[in-house]
């Protein structure tokens, strides 16, 4: 995982949740789903602000963006 970047995580960690919270959802109960609902609330509070609290997490870990590995990307 030498190779990974802020945003692969963030996306491994959403499926993740995702995943959870679908197989709560209908094997438990069905506020599970909630958690969906979340995860789609944070990914596109991510894509238009560019704020993600996991990646504000993954950051203070040590985990670099693309941004941060390769400069700007405009």
């Amino acid at each position: 995982m030498k190779d990974w970047y802020l945003e692969r995580y963030l996306f491994l960690v959403a499926g993740t949740v995702s995943s959870i919270g679908l197989a709560l959802g209908f094997l438990v109960n069905s506020w599970g789903l909630i958690l969906n609902l979340l995860v789609g609330i944070n990914l596109i509070l991510f894509a238009v602000t560019d704020f993600c609290p996991a990646a504000y997490l993954l950051k203070k870990l040590g985990i670099r963006s693309l941004k941060d590995q390769y400069g700007s990307t405009r």
